[in-house]
């Protein structure tokens, strides 16, 4: 895996909110990454999320995610080819450069699987949504098909993520650009198409604003992410992906520190 960043890279994500790392997978690699997710996708069935049973992971009432993409959540924990990329302690390091943090440990990973004639996905932002408070967390994403802006790529507003509040956040709905009724001043930012090939990954901030186009297609986009959060985050009382017992038994302020749960990628022992 291709996972050096050099001082460059490191300033860029610091002052832009994202970063493109080409070729972080070798063809075999990939090639690996790929069957792991769809064997696991396909084991799935309709269930969202490992280790939760049939558990729904659902952002409205409208069936907004599953007509903008197939998700499934969470298939580190029994895929070990998944595992393998995200537990890697090469992309930890080069993740805890980016987000200039001493340790970091995985919040969840998901596929994103855009599929043919796919809706748009509307601008976000990622933090808001988590069950801990931090202007360092990022995620990475994997793309496992050439993506194009005919797919429906990624779009960053750079710089975003400097003003991006906690509190500031447009929900999942079909409305491509609510987010902008709730950030007035980005209205009239030049957006950036994140256009790679497959095996390429990007790599962005939980509050840099995103969205994704329709896929207008008839082949899929298929892509795998992580979310990684700073070593020693805290519970804020959101649920996200956290189950009923976890919740019952996780007060505020307790750190993320199961490492069955929440592995800590880098620095590792």
């Amino acid at each position: 895996m291709n996972t050096t960043v050099t001082p460059e890279q490191i300033a860029f994500y610091r002052d832009q909110g994202y970063l493109i790392i080409e070729d972080l997978l070798s063809a075999d690699e990939l090639a690996t990454l790929i069957a792991g997710v769809m064997t696991t996708v396909n084991e799935m069935g309709s269930r969202k999320m490992i280790g939760e049973g049939n558990k729904d992971i659902q952002y409205d009432k409208d069936g907004y995610t599953d007509a903008t993409f197939l998700q499934r959540i969470n298939l580190w924990k029994t895929n070990e080819a998944v595992a393998n990329v995200f537990r890697d302690p090469g992309v930890g390091k080069m993740l805890s450069e980016l987000a200039c943090v001493d340790g970091i440990r995985i919040w969840h990973d998901q596929t994103l699987q855009k599929l043919a004639w796919g809706d748009p996905t509307a601008w976000h932002l990622d933090t808001p949504n988590w069950s801990f408070d931090t202007r360092e967390a990022l995620s990475i994403w994997i793309a496992l098909d050439d993506v194009t802006a005919e797919n429906g790529c990624m779009y960053f507003i750079p710089e975003s993520h400097k003003t991006a509040e906690k509190k500031r956040n447009a929900p999942f709905s079909t409305k491509v650009g609510t987010l902008f009724d709730v950030y007035p001043e980005w209205h009239d930012k030049e957006s950036v198409a994140i256009k790679i090939k497959a095996g390429s990954a990007s790599i962005h901030n939980g509050f840099t604003a995103h969205g994704a186009g329709a896929n207008m297609t008839p082949g899929s986009r298929r892509a795998m992410v992580c979310i990684y959060m700073p070593d020693g985050a805290t519970f804020n009382g959101i649920q996200d992906i956290l189950s009923a017992e976890q919740m019952e038994n996780t007060k505020v302020g307790d750190p993320f520190d199961d490492d069955e749960q929440h592995p800590l990628v880098w620095p590792q022992a």
